[in-house]
């Protein structure tokens, strides 16, 4: 009996160069002998069954974007017209107060002015309109400070029945001492 050659070893065929070697037919696999059958394409779906959920948000977000956008504009016309319909143009307040320079019962008349972003308070004594006076306040700087509500408002003072007066616009108070039978601006000691 032969001697089998172990089943690790390789066995190559002897090359000879006259001979030409002929490759052996090639058999065939069983999961080969088949054929390749086609895999199912996707279906292209028409765009109308295909979710468009994109559009929606996208067309939801853009007009909520116009919304806020009209609503801050439309807002800030709000707040102008009613400015106008309270103060009027140039900025005017009104108002009557007991500061001690009347001469009779009659309260003191004061208007509050912004012209041009300037500030000026107008003073009619009470029982003698002839003395009147005119303070002038600070300036306003800044865009649309021709429009910026100028408001007056009296607080006791150190003098008894003499108060002191307050200018009120834009979230700042200036004050004005109320001494000598006149108003002069606070002077910081």
């Amino acid at each position: 009996m032969p001697a089998l050659a172990p089943k690790s070893a390789v066995r190559y065929r002897p090359v000879d160069p006259d001979v030409a070697t002929e490759e052996p037919p090639r058999i065939p696999r069983a999961s080969r002998t088949q054929p390749t059958s086609k895999l199912p394409e996707r279906r292209q779906c028409p765009l109308s069954c295909q979710p468009l959920w994109l559009l929606p948000v996208g067309v939801g977000m853009i007009l909520m974007l116009f919304i806020v956008i009209a609503g801050s504009v439309v807002l800030g016309w709000v707040q102008t017209a009613s400015d106008d319909l309270h103060y009027g143009r140039p900025r005017t307040f009104q108002m009557d107060a007991f500061v001690g320079h009347e001469t009779g019962s009659t309260s003191s008349h004061f208007i509050a002015l912004n012209l041009q972003g300037k500030i000026e308070i107008i003073e009619l004594p009470g029982g003698d309109p002839t003395r009147a006076r005119m303070y002038v306040g600070p300036k306003i700087y800044g865009p649309g400070a021709d429009l910026v509500p100028v408001t007056l408002r009296f607080v006791e003072g150190a003098q008894p029945h003499h108060p002191e007066m307050l200018i009120l616009f834009q979230n700042t108070q200036v004050v004005f001492r109320n001494a000598n039978g006149t108003f002069a601006p606070a002077t910081h000691t």
